[in-house]
């Protein structure tokens, strides 16, 4: 044994605030606070939000009625995702993806998750619809299907629990391009489709409201392959140029990002305004994309989405009020 080596350091024990420090350090990565079980009425107010949000958001993967046929063709398909609590008389969101006219789909994450995920636990119906692509059909013809979608939605919307009269239109991109042509053109979905009147129109960056100013100009070849060298057409499937009297309230949300969309979504509201109708321009600093994927996330750009959807409704109005 050797008498000249010093003698052992004993560890001693943390104290008890270092102790806690530590412990409060690592809650993060341990996923649970160790005081959690004792939390209070925070920590279980905390725990009910995120388990209904988790419930919320795994309603949204599970639609109730999935590939519901509106007509024939197997592209004309719409997904009715009901609220989360039963319900009766609910206003519906009826919703349009986009996809340059040629892809997409009615059950993508960016069109269906936190959407759905915010609104069904607050009493809404979410419909997420299909419908045929070029060159099958061209942007007309497609606004078509969509209005025969809201007919045949809103004639099954009281078995859904929901409000045929209660219908807010929304579509991104293409699909914002073909609700802000019905809602400036309601004949085409009320005559010839057989639609009631809905609430109002929420687009979500749209692709086109004026069509004969982006074929006239420089433009991306999916123009082309959309509306062709027509005049006539360009102006038949233009919303700005469809616009020939007062319709239903419109929220135009536009990417300050983007060139054209926010001049084009002004230049729609001018002349609606000089119509008597109410359309309220959105900009925001988001690319095309995360203008639909982030509607429903916390934060002023879902809140301001909602203000315009509680000024529409009473009933939408009760359903959305702010949380306290």
């Amino acid at each position: 044994m050797d008498h000249h080596a010093p003698p052992a350091i004993l560890a001693r024990p943390p104290s008890l605030p270092r102790l806690i420090r530590t412990l409060l350090l690592l809650t993060p990565l341990l996923g649970a606070s160790p005081f959690a079980a004792h939390g209070g009425p925070i920590t279980d107010r905390m725990a009910e939000r995120r388990e209904a949000r988790q419930n919320a958001l795994t309603a949204a993967q599970s639609p109730a009625h999935k590939d519901v046929a509106y007509g024939s063709d197997p592209s004309q398909t719409l997904d009715v995702y009901v609220p989360t609590t039963a319900v009766r008389g609910a206003p519906a969101i009826f919703m349009v993806h986009g996809g340059a006219w040629a892809i997409g789909d009615k059950a993508s994450s960016q069109v269906v998750r936190h959407k759905a995920a915010l609104w069904l636990p607050r009493g809404l119906l979410f419909i997420s619809v299909n419908y045929r692509m070029l060159p099958k059909a061209d942007p007309l013809e497609q606004a078509r299907d969509v209005a025969r979608a809201l007919a045949f939605a809103q004639q099954h919307a009281a078995s859904w629990g929901g409000d045929a009269g209660r219908f807010v239109l929304m579509g991104h991109s293409a699909g914002a391009h073909l609700v802000s042509l019905l809602a400036a053109n309601p004949d085409l979905a009320r005559d010839e489709q057989g639609a009631k009147p809905w609430l109002g129109t929420v687009s979500l960056d749209s692709a086109a409201f004026d069509v004969p100013a982006i074929m006239k100009a420089r433009h991306a070849r999916l123009y082309d392959r959309a509306f062709g060298q027509d005049p006539d057409f360009w102006a038949a499937s233009s919303p700005l140029h469809q616009l020939k009297q007062a319709q239903a309230p419109l929220l135009a949300v536009c990417s300050s990002r983007r060139d054209d969309s926010c001049p084009q979504a002004q230049g729609f509201a001018d002349k609606a305004k000089a119509l008597g109708m109410r359309v309220t321009v959105l900009p925001q600093d988001r690319s095309h994309a995360e203008i639909n994927n982030e509607l429903g996330k916390p934060g002023a750009y879902t809140e301001a989405v909602e203000d315009f959807l509680r000024s529409l409704d009473e009933r939408l109005a009760q359903a959305l009020k702010p949380a306290r």
